[in-house]
């Protein structure tokens, strides 16, 4: 059985230089959940992540297993940011963030494989954030991108860079901050985290 690399597939969108680049970002489903709150200290964060990945690898194997035999990697966890009032989201007030947490689906991924999944995942072991989970399209269209390495603390530079490039291609912002987390943040070390940063925006 042969392994589909879903990353490979959309390597445009996951993966990323120190130098922004325009990317056409189609729309994509993915397992959502919503919270706010500093993602550091709210427990709502860190269940929102245990319950996106424990469905995402529940489905995985169940369509592994299934008639449909498929065998695909687990994407990585994503997230859209954003503050009511955009000139007070920053590092410093992360207790005013809003956010939602989300892990792309394959396509071969159906409604009703979800819902086997939901049915499914309590039997082996209760997620804190269940109930929350939704599962939606999301289309960016046009987006400018760039690679962070290190610390998520240390973002505000590379962030900088990014809106520098906007400028000066005349670019406008037209949806959320997104990051894309290309590491595991219990299992790698601050200095050697890889975070795609990304904003949609138009011309």
């Amino acid at each position: 059985m042969s392994k589909i690399d879903y990353k490979k597939q959309y390597q445009a969108l996951y993966s990323a230089t120190a130098n922004p680049q325009l990317v056409e970002v189609p729309a994509l489903s993915y397992l959502m959940i919503d919270g706010e709150g500093d993602p550091n200290t709210a427990k709502a964060y860190s269940d929102a992540i245990a319950t996106l990945y424990g469905l995402s690898y529940t489905l995985k194997f169940m369509i592994k297993k299934g008639p449909e035999g498929h065998d695909y990697g687990v994407m990585p966890l994503e997230g859209l940011w954003w503050a009511d009032n955009m000139e007070e989201f920053s590092v410093t007030r992360k207790d005013i963030w809003k956010w939602t947490s989300m892990i792309m689906q394959p396509e071969l991924v159906t409604e009703e494989h979800i819902r086997q999944a939901i049915r499914q995942v309590p039997v082996k072991k209760p997620l804190p954030s269940l109930q929350l989970v939704r599962c939606e399209q999301l289309h960016e269209g046009l987006a400018v991108q760039v690679l962070h390495k290190g610390p998520y603390s240390e973002e505000t530079a590379t962030m900088e860079v990014l809106h520098g490039y906007m400028r000066q291609q005349g670019l406008k912002f037209t949806g959320r901050h997104h990051e894309i987390y290309l590491n595991d943040v219990n299992r790698t070390a601050p200095d050697r985290l890889r975070t795609i940063i990304r904003q949609p925006v138009s011309r």
